[in-house]
């Protein structure tokens, strides 16, 4: 029986890509800059997965989410035609601590919350997520971070930490996220797994908001999730 859901944040609660173009976008229209803000955006959060597995393999000491984001961008604004100063590259790593939450996010995890523990499990540290649960008004119960287990999903210790700090089995536990992969992992070390369609995270459909498996859920939102698991 099912006692907690846990969610990825990134693209299954939060718009990071409408959010951080728009920021971007701002922040360049304050200081009378053009750029291919959507095209950073998207090579910004390329550059994620990358330097993650590079903390994870062991090729560079452990790292939180801004200093990956702040140096990705770094490497990234050149390429661009962007020169920022270390004030600018602090501002806008900022940014993914403001995401907009999709419109059916905080009134699909309040319903949750009714009946079980909801807590995140993201990539992000502690600082960064409880500034986005203020920023968003998520209701979480708890939040688990990267810098808790010093470990990055798809590691073992990200999801079977979060299972142990809550004294439940990892088959009382359910992750919801719209990644397949994040999804397998879970699956992997004996979690419930629920897969949630965001068909923008991308800016257009494709085949990365369907469910590649048969997961234990297939929801197109957070109250649509919330619904099936009363059944």
């Amino acid at each position: 029986m099912i006692k907690a859901v846990l969610f990825d944040v990134f693209g299954t609660l939060v718009d990071w890509r409408g959010s951080v173009s728009a920021g971007l976008a701002a922040f360049g229209a304050a200081r009378g800059v053009q750029a291919d803000w959507l095209g950073l955006t998207d090579a910004w959060r390329g550059a994620y997965k990358p330097a993650m597995d590079a903390v994870r393999r062991g090729d560079r000491p452990w790292a939180s989410l801004d200093e990956l984001h702040r140096d990705a961008l770094a490497e990234l604004a050149p390429r661009f035609g962007l020169a920022l100063g270390a004030a600018d590259l602090d501002e806008l790593t900022g940014l993914w601590h403001r995401l907009t939450p999709w419109p059916d996010t905080v009134t699909g995890i309040l319903a949750l919350k009714k009946r079980f523990i909801v807590a995140s499990l993201s990539n992000g540290h502690v600082a960064l997520q409880v500034n986005l649960a203020k920023h968003t008004g998520i209701a979480w119960d708890m939040i688990f971070a990267s810098d808790m287990f010093r470990h990055f999903k798809p590691d073992e210790e990200v999801y079977l930490g979060a299972c142990r700090f809550l004294g439940l089995e990892p088959a009382e536990v359910m992750l919801a996220a719209a990644h397949n992969d994040d999804l397998a992992a879970a699956r992997f070390f004996g979690l419930k797994t629920g897969f949630i369609r965001r068909p923008m995270e991308y800016g257009a459909p494709d085949g990365r908001a369907e469910p590649a498996r048969a997961w234990d859920a297939v929801a197109g939102s957070v109250g649509e999730l919330a619904a099936s698991l009363e059944c």
